[in-house]
């Protein structure tokens, strides 16, 4: 549905990243939780409700909507690596950067991208044999994530497997000066959990600092002409600094093998309204998702091949600049190594380059028992991508 352009407050600026938490020390100690709303800071004693979780927030129509508070993104941070104090020190990884003959004279859009595991899933339903239980438990695994996302501080950020967005990414996030959508799958699997969260879906969070919201479409995916349990987000954003607009789109494709044929049907679908949206590509636009496909399937060469122009641009990692990684999801389950790229930031090429894209984790860094792990909370790495408006041509916007 689409929605009228709307007023937005101001946002946060990008601070310098903080040093790194110490090495934690080995042993049984290394796996004690210090929870959260105990008293460590101000921030948490305001906080405490909200990321302790358990509750709902309270229904609109019984409170009337305040802005946030804002935060500040280095104290939140600071706050997560005191819960995480016990657990190793985050991976580090660095940019591989883009020479450009045409320097930008605004400042690069940074897009995050990342599948960041179903709460209800990764407890109840994806038997990670080789992770322990307690790397699991809510109370430091979103404090994983955030840290995660604090890190690279992303002016767009698409998330899958959402299923605590109303209790702890939209109160926090909105405090640092997102602005966010939530569209749930239909038929959520983590609602076959016991003690669930609600039902998982797609986010989209973008920072109104650099842009305003024109206009927001949710979509649930058919195939065939039947809809299926699978969504996306549309929305189109104009960039404050330049006045250039943007459409970004994130999903969350069908999961499994024997559902080439399904994915496929739901890439066509996903691009038909994209074409829509975006006027047959007179706006630029970014997808990110989990797609469940290898560049192998044909909803990779679907979108490859697209009249929309788009190219994948981690792409840019390769030797050649043509080809994939070797994966974006590592984990082991009862039924073995599951070692896959899955996950994709497509860009309009005619429109945008890449200026920069973060590394993967080696296999060193993500060790023998794979994600997810005490030091990382998805089994999905994050991908995350700086990108330039190119010099306006005829008959972009």
């Amino acid at each position: 549905m689409l929605q009228s352009p709307r007023r937005l407050c101001s946002g946060l600026r990008r601070p310098p990243a903080p040093p790194a938490r110490p090495r934690a020390p080995a042993g049984p100690a290394a796996r004690t939780v210090c929870p959260m709303g105990s008293g460590i800071s101000r921030l948490y004693s305001a906080l405490a409700k909200t990321l302790m979780g358990g509750t709902s927030p309270q229904p609109e129509y019984l409170a009337a909507p305040k802005p946030p508070e804002p935060i500040d993104p280095r104290e939140l941070l600071e706050e997560c690596r005191a819960v995480l104090h016990t657990r190793p020190p985050r991976c580090q990884r660095g940019f591989v950067h883009v020479r450009s003959d045409q320097p930008s004279s605004h400042p690069p859009i940074r897009v995050m991208q990342w599948n960041i595991l179903a709460q209800a899933l990764g407890e109840g339903k994806d038997n990670f044999v080789q992770c322990p239980v307690e790397a699991l438990r809510w109370e430091e695994r979103k404090c994983l994530i955030l840290e995660e996302i604090l890190a690279y501080q992303p002016d767009i950020l698409c998330l899958q497997e959402v299923d605590h967005y109303f209790d702890t990414f939209q109160p926090l996030l909105s405090r640092l000066g997102y602005q966010g959508t939530f569209l749930p799958k239909p038929w959520s699997p983590c609602l076959d959990v016991e003690h669930n969260n609600g039902p998982d879906g797609c986010a989209l969070f973008f920072l109104q600092s650099r842009f305003r919201l024109l206009s927001s479409c949710s979509i649930r995916l058919t195939a065939m002409a039947l809809k299926t349990n699978q969504v996306a987000i549309a929305q189109t954003l104009e960039c404050r600094a330049s006045s250039r607009q943007v459409c970004v789109a994130v999903t969350h494709l069908k999961a499994r093998t024997g559902w080439e044929r399904l994915r496929s049907a739901q890439g066509c679908d996903l691009l038909e309204n994209l074409r829509g949206i975006t006027q047959g590509d007179q706006i630029p636009l970014i997808v990110c998702g989990d797609f469940n496909a290898e560049p192998s399937e044909e909803v990779y060469r679907r979108f490859a091949s697209s009249s929309l122009n788009l190219d994948s641009a981690y792409k840019l990692l390769s030797a050649d600049g043509q080809s994939e990684p070797p994966y974006t999801t590592w984990k082991i389950r009862t039924s073995g190594e599951s070692r896959h790229t899955l996950d994709y930031i497509w860009y309009s090429r005619r429109a945008l380059s890449v200026r920069a894209a973060l590394e993967l984790l080696t296999e060193e860094q993500i060790g023998p028992d794979r994600l997810p792990s005490f030091r990382y909370p998805s089994d999905h790495l994050s991908l995350v991508c700086d990108f330039s408006f190119k010099e306006e041509p005829s008959g972009l916007a």
